[in-house]
């Protein structure tokens, strides 16, 4: 998380010494209250492995930057990190691991993912108005934990994938005032499998320097995983969803 930070810190040092070659600039971080809900099934091969949310509220750090540059024919980019923490109850018997004959064990997972979106912006503040399209190409860095018990050693691995997502954002600037009203969708859907993302907002900037002006931004976050494909093993139905608050430098 600290090289993240780090990355985004250094990148915002560098863009704004040669702000004229952007035409826009801005970067945020803050903290999402995450509920996760759901859980996952494993049949493959007569396999009947099991897992369920126990819904437990967690906090974490979000950060992203956007970069708008003058030439028309390239994206523009934007970077977003942020990670999604779940725990609950695992029983039966997985690809990898066999929790029987113990009746259930505690599972524990973390998913990493690091946001990566070149977009084009269809409307620039036009009559108030901005609207972006793009793709999203999300890197998950996933790993989990199952805890011993009684007949059962533990394991724990990891596994890093991508995500291709189609990305709209829309924003509103209320005339007269420093408030923004913003919200945008990740989201692909394939046979009977449906990954989303959705986050809307509202922010607030503080308009007292010309060159860097901050910013408090709160908003409302779901992202839902639904992966149910003959050539997956798994079936998922995860979904985090909350309210997530931070500030925001513009440049």
């Amino acid at each position: 998380m600290k090289k993240v930070l780090y990355t985004l810190a250094c990148t915002a040092v560098l863009t704004s010494s040669v702000m004229a070659d952007f035409s826009r600039v801005e970067m945020g971080a803050g903290v999402w209250m995450q509920t996760p809900e759901g859980g996952v099934t494993y049949t493959d091969g007569g396999a009947n492995g099991s897992y369920t949310s126990s819904e437990n509220d967690k906090t974490e750090t979000y950060v992203w930057a956007l970069i708008k540059h003058p030439v028309p024919i390239l994206p523009n980019l934007r970077l977003e990190y942020v990670t999604l923490e779940d725990s609950g109850l695992a029983s039966g018997q997985f690809k990898d691991f066999d929790i029987s004959p113990a009746p259930y064990t505690t599972l524990s997972y973390d998913m990493k993912q690091y946001d990566i979106i070149p977009y084009y912006n269809i409307l620039d503040n036009t009559s108030w108005i901005t609207l972006d399209l793009g793709l999203d190409i999300k890197i998950v860095d996933a790993s989990y934990d199952a805890a011993p018990t009684t007949g059962f050693a533990g394991y724990s691995d990891s596994v890093t994938f991508a995500v291709p997502l189609l990305y709209v954002r829309g924003r509103v600037e209320i005339p007269s005032t420093d408030i923004g009203i913003e919200a945008d969708v990740k989201y692909i859907t394939t046979g009977d499998s449906t990954v989303y993302d959705v986050r809307a907002k509202v922010d607030y900037t503080f308009d007292f320097t010309p060159a860097v002006q901050p910013a408090l931004e709160v908003g409302y976050r779901v992202q839902r995983l639904d992966i149910d494909e003959s050539s997956v093993d798994a079936k998922l139905d995860i979904d985090f969803s909350g309210f997530y608050a931070g500030v925001m430098l513009r440049f």
